[in-house]
């Protein structure tokens, strides 16, 4: 499933965004990662200017962050930063399907597609597939809805998610996550799109509800090592 294509997508500085983006969606680029413009620019064969540009917009996009001293680095968001993403995603993609009418046979098509795909990447336990995928539903979602703008959107709120989980190892399942995602078709297949937006909702708690239990259990496991008596 590609990638909702940049501005000038066949420019230089706009592939290697959207390779970054692509691997961080993959769960290949930690939080935190640093992206030197020199090496980039060595393995893209391109000019640190072009590396620059394709920086400047990620950094715009909520992606990267840059250091004064250090250089561009994939962004580590904070707790509050990581609900204001998951906040932000469901007033989206609910008020999306809220406002939806009749879904049509080719979109139920395409979308049970991506499911099925994300299904075989969890049995093989391809784990950068898999993560790719169940982020990019969402996106998929709102391109088959016919809805370019919050594709867009999405496809950085969703990496931004991605990265969100890998910081905090968010405990959601995967087959879980996946099989919400056929409820929600289901409900669209139906024709019943209250109940599709209200299955949305749920699932993008769960999503959140996931992180902060797996907080709650890192915070408990550091204060049981600081106060642990020494050998």
């Amino acid at each position: 499933m590609p990638l909702t294509p940049s501005p000038e997508i066949d420019s230089p500085s706009a592939r290697i965004e959207d390779r970054i983006v692509y691997a961080a969606l993959c769960g290949r680029i930690a939080p935190g990662e640093r992206l030197g413009e020199k090496d980039l620019a060595e393995i893209f064969g391109v000019s640190r200017t072009l590396v620059r540009e394709a920086m400047m917009r990620l950094q715009a996009r909520g992606i990267v962050q840059v250091s004064s001293r250090r250089g561009w680095f994939v962004i580590e968001p904070t707790e509050e930063e990581a609900r204001h993403t998951l906040d932000a995603r469901r007033a989206l993609e609910v008020g999306m399907l809220v406002t939806l009418g009749k879904v049509d046979a080719p979109t139920i098509q395409a979308l049970r597609a991506h499911v099925q795909a994300e299904q075989a990447a969890i049995e093989k336990n391809d784990r950068a597939e898999r993560s790719y995928l169940l982020g990019h539903f969402h996106v998929c979602l709102a391109e088959t809805l016919g809805s370019p703008v919050l594709a867009a959107l999405l496809q950085d709120l969703t990496t931004r998610t991605v990265l969100i989980a890998a910081l905090y190892q968010s405990s959601h399942d995967a087959c879980e996550s996946s099989a919400e995602h056929e409820l929600i078709i289901d409900a669209l297949e139906a024709g019943d799109v209250p109940e599709a937006a209200r299955l949305m909702d749920t699932h993008l708690r769960h999503v959140e509800n996931a992180l902060n239990e797996r907080h709650v259990r890192s915070r408990l496991k550091n204060l049981k090592a600081a106060l642990s008596h020494p050998d």
